[in-house]
C-alpha cells in the first residue's frame, strides 16, 4: 500500500501565465546538495521561477502561506541558491533576528553540501545582524541578511527581495524596504509566511492576499494551503488537504501531540485558516455600512437571543438573531438597561417573543437571571458560554462581517457601539474579545448581539456531553 502524502496542489492559487521557467537549474542545483526536492516545492518554484515573452520575471511579487514545519523556507533557500550561482544580488528579511541568521546558516549548509568551499569559492561575513554571502570567481551573485525595522536597507539596492515571516511584515517596514529592487533590471519580492495569529502585527501579507485572490494586483502570483473557516481539528482529511509535507518531513501522530484546548490557534497554524485581521484591528463605518438592509428580510427558522451583562456590572443588553432567506443572519438589538432597572423587562421580552434559546454571559449576574427564569416556569433552559466558546463567537463575528455574512438595519446604539471599537486579549491562548473606545459606549450591547449571532450560526440547543473515559 502506497504511503499516504500532503496534498501537493495548494487550496487557493493565482498564477500569471509563463512562456518558460528556470525551475530545472534551480532544482538540480539544490539536489547536487544531497537532498531531494519535495513535488509541491517543485510545482511551486515553476511558477516564482516563471519568464514571461521579454524575459523577465512573470510575478514581480509572489506570495506564499503554508502552515509551519512544511518546509516553506526550504522553497526560498533554493531560490536563494538559484541567485548567487546565477550573478543576482539579493536581500533576506526576517521579522527576528534569530530567524535571519537561521537562514544564512541554511545557505552556507546548501554549499558546503555542494561542494563549494568558503574563503575560496565563497566568503562568509558571519556579523549577527550583517551576515552576508559573497561568491568568488566565475560565480558572482551576493545575498545579506537583515532583520527587518523602519529604515533597514534604506540605500541599498538589489535584485530579489525575501520577505521571511511575512505574517509579521509592516506597512513602515515595506515603505522602507519595496523600493530596494526598483533600480534592478529583473526585480522580484517574495513573501513567505503562515497566517497571521491574533497577536501578529503586520498587515501587508493580509492586504497582499486579499488584493490578489480578488484580482486586484498586476504581475503577482499567490498560493496558500488553508481552510476556509475553523474546522474540525481531529479531521485527518484536512491535514493532508493543508499540509503537503505531511508523511515525509512529519507524520499523523506528530501533528496528534499538536492538539491541545485551542482549537483556534490549531486551525491557524496546522491547518492555514486566515483570519481577517489582525489584533490592532477594528470594525469600520464602512465595514459595518456594507451589511445594512434598506427592508427588514425574510426571516426563516427559529429565533436566537444573547444576553451580556456588562463587565463594569453596571448595564445589561439583549440582542436577537435569525437566520434569513438568503442565507445570512440579521442581528437586532432589543436594549441595553442599567442593572438596577433588574431583570423584569427581559423577562417580559423572553415572555413573548418565539425564543428558540438563549445565551447569557457575565459573572455573577447570570445566575440570578437563571433563577428568575425558572420562577416562570420557562422551558427554555440558558446556555453559560465558557472562554474558550466567547473566543470562537467573537471570531465567527468577525469572520461574519468581513465576508458579509450578517444583516441588520442600522440601529445607532448598536452601529455606534460597533464602529467604536477594538480587540482586547482574553483567555490564555490568544483569543480576543472586543472593547469600547470611548467611554460612554457600552460594549455589551455588541457582545450580546456578538452571542446572538454565535447562538443562530451554530444552533446551540443543546451540548455536546464529553465523553467519559474510565479506566
Amino acid at each position: 500500500m502506497a504511503k499516504r502524502l500532503g496534498s501537493h496542489t495548494p487550496t487557493q492559487y493565482r498564477y500569471l501565465p509563463s512562456k518558460s521557467n528556470d525551475c530545472e537549474f534551480a532544482v538540480q542545483t539544490y539536489e547536487n546538495t544531497g537532498r531531494k526536492i519535495q513535488k509541491w516545492q517543485e510545482n511551486l518554484l515553476k511558477e516564482i521561477l516563471g519568464i514571461n515573452e521579454d524575459g523577465l520575471w512573470t510575478h514581480t511579487k509572489f506570495g506564499y502561506s503554508i502552515p509551519r514545519r512544511n518546509g516553506k523556507n526550504e522553497v526560498v533557500a533554493i531560490r536563494e541558491l538559484r541567485g548567487l550561482l546565477k550573478g543576482e544580488k539579493g536581500l533576506h528579511t526576517a521579522h527576528r533576528t534569530t530567524t535571519s541568521h537561521s537562514a544564512f546558516e541554511r545557505l552556507i549548509k546548501l554549499l558546503n553540501d555542494y561542494g563549494f568551499v568558503e574563503k575560496e569559492d565563497f566568503r562568509a561575513l558571519r556579523q549577527m545582524g550583517l551576515e552576508k554571502i559573497e561568491m568568488i570567481g566565475e560565480y558572482d551573485g551576493s545575498l545579506s541578511f537583515r532583520t527587518r525595522s523602519a529604515k533597514g536597507g534604506l540605500g541599498e539596492g538589489f535584485d530579489y527581495l525575501i520577505i521571511d515571516e511575512a505574517q509579521e511584515y509592516t506597512q513602515d517596514q515595506e515603505s522602507a524596504l519595496k523600493y530596494v529592487v526598483t533600480d534592478s533590471k529583473n526585480p522580484q519580492t517574495i513573501f513567505c509566511g503562515t497566517p497571521p495569529t491574533m497577536v501578529s502585527s503586520g498587515t501587508v501579507f493580509v492586504d497582499m492576499r486579499d488584493n490578489v485572490l480578488d484580482g486586484r494586483s498586476k504581475n503577482t502570483g499567490w498560493a496558500e494551503w488553508s481552510v476556509d473557516e475553523m474546522s474540525d481539528i481531529r479531521d485527518k482529511e484536512l491535514w493532508y488537504k493543508t499540509n503537503p509535507s505531511l508523511g515525509v518531513i512529519f507524520t499523523e501522530r506528530s501533528i496528534e501531540d499538536e492538539i491541545g484546548k485551542d482549537e483556534i490557534d490549531f486551525n491557524i497554524q496546522r491547518l492555514g485558516l486566515w483570519l481577517k485581521y489582525n489584533q490592532k484591528s477594528a470594525i469600520s463605518q464602512k465595514d459595518w455600512e456594507r451589511l445594512k438592509v434598506n427592508a427588514i428580510p425574510k426571516f426563516i427558522g427559529d429565533l436566537f437571543c444573547g444576553i451580556k451583562y456588562g463587565k463594569n456590572g453596571t448595564n445589561v443588553a439583549v440582542s436577537i438573531a435569525v437566520k434569513t432567506l438568503s442565507g445570512k443572519v440579521f442581528v437586532e438589538s432589543i436594549d441595553c438597561r442599567n442593572i438596577r432597572s433588574g431583570n423584569k423587562w427581559i423577562i417580559d421580552f423572553l415572555c413573548a417573543a418565539n425564543i428558540k434559546n438563549l445565551v447569557i454571559d457575565g459573572a455573577g449576574t447570570q445566575s440570578i437571571l437563571e433563577s428568575e427564569l425558572k420562577e416562570q416556569k420557562m422551558k427554555i433552559k440558558p446556555i453559560f458560554p465558557t472562554v474558550k466558546e466567547i473566543i470562537i463567537a467573537n471570531m465567527k463575528w468577525e469572520q461574519a462581517i468581513f465576508q458579509e455574512c450578517i444583516r441588520h438595519n442600522n440601529q445607532p446604539s448598536l452601529t455606534d457601539v460597533v464602529t467604536n471599537c477594538d480587540k482586547r486579549l482574553i483567555g490564555s491562548q490568544g483569543g480576543f474579545g472586543y472593547k469600547a473606545l470611548f467611554e460612554d459606549k457600552e460594549i455589551a450591547l455588541m457582545d450580546s448581539a456578538i452571542l446572538a449571532h454565535w447562538m443562530c450560526t451554530e444552533n446551540n440547543t443543546k451540548r455536546v456531553k464529553k465523553q467519559k473515559v474510565r479506566y
